[in-house]
């Protein structure tokens, strides 16, 4: 009886030990490569054009670390282990992070149809709603002051209808500079000073701390669905606007290769740089891509572009990678290459 009562309890302090291996959420985030999904499901145009090859829409998976996890990930190339607070910043849920990730994809999306659109000479047309704010960051300036759902009227007095006009305009100023800013809540009008400061992690960088997104109204012909589900953040814009572009025009920009790539993509077909290039690359190589765009940042030293290139050579890819500061950049490639 006492030697399998001892065998009970050593069997339960193994099961406990196994659970807290396996599901205590440590205040660690490790990001790791993800998948690289064809896009043809993902983005639909009505009446669009079939293509022999795909574009890929590329992704980095993160999550809360476990025990488990953090020593795995700490032996492995290209996962990255992160503290919690680096990747929520104090004063923002997770939720209300994920909220903000998803906003910054429906922007992305909208960019990207506007970009190829426009690119192939189709018709959209644009209507500005208004700034609102997201998420306000605790201990910063416009809490108390600014809540999530504020609608941005003004800034001394100067009407703002993109969230680039206000953020240029708060940049230029200095910590310790007051500004006044007007709001629309509930339907009434509310106007507040609020004093800037400096971010404490982001060097000489001063702001009221707030997470802004601009709402628009963008009317395309023909019309463009997208089905991304909980896929966030804004890098996948440039892989967007090729494959609206592709299902737009009858010419087959994918040569029958299978293109991936990355990049947030502005409403003038810019391409900015982006986090986690190391493991798109090496999801885009598992997937067996062809080619994979990456950011060129204008040719700077430690551009997504060289940490890509670096990358493939590290794990023996095949792909052609290629440097693009602009849609342009991308287009002119693909239609300069020759198909499989």
């Amino acid at each position: 009886m006492r030697y399998n009562r001892r065998n009970l309890i050593l069997s339960i302090i193994v099961i406990l030990f196994l659970a807290f291996l396996v599901g205590y959420q440590l205040p660690f985030y490790i990001y790791k490569p993800g998948g690289a999904d064809a896009l043809n499901p993902v983005v639909q145009v009505d009446g669009g054009h079939e293509s022999a090859g795909d574009m890929h829409l590329v992704t980095v998976r993160g999550g809360q670390a476990t025990p488990l996890q953090y020593l795995w990930a700490s032996f492995m190339p290209h996962q990255d282990i992160h503290p919690l607070s680096e990747i929520f910043p104090e004063g923002i849920t997770q939720e209300e992070y994920f909220q903000a990730q998803l906003q910054m994809m429906e922007s992305s999306q909208e960019a990207s149809i506007v970009v190829a659109y426009e690119a192939a000479n189709k018709q959209i047309e644009i209507e500005y709603e208004g700034v609102y704010v997201v998420a306000v960051i605790e201990g910063m300036p416009a809490e108390g002051i600014l809540q999530s759902g504020d609608k941005i009227l003004s800034v001394d007095h100067l009407s703002i209808q993109q969230t680039d006009e206000l953020i240029d305009y708060v940049g230029e100023k200095k910590a310790g500079t007051t500004i006044s800013i007007t709001i629309e809540r509930e339907g009434d009008q509310i106007t507040e000073d609020i004093t800037l400061e400096a971010f404490p992690e982001l060097e000489n960088k001063v702001g009221m701390g707030v997470q802004l997104v601009t709402d628009r109204t963008v009317t395309e012909n023909p019309n463009v669905e997208f089905k991304s589900g909980n896929i966030g953040g804004p890098s996948a814009g440039l892989m967007f606007s090729l494959e609206i572009y592709d299902q737009l025009t009858e010419r087959d920009i994918t040569n029958g290769l299978q293109i991936a790539g990355t990049g947030e993509v502005d409403y003038e077909g810019n391409v900015g740089r982006i986090g986690g290039i190391d493991k798109k690359v090496i999801a885009a190589d598992e997937e067996g891509c062809d080619v994979f765009f990456a950011p060129n940042e204008n040719g700077s030293e430690n551009s997504n572009f060289r940490v890509a290139t670096e990358t493939a050579k590290e794990i023996g890819s095949e792909m052609t990678i290629v440097p693009v500061d602009t849609f342009e950049d991308a287009l002119e490639y693909l239609e300069g290459i020759e198909g499989k």
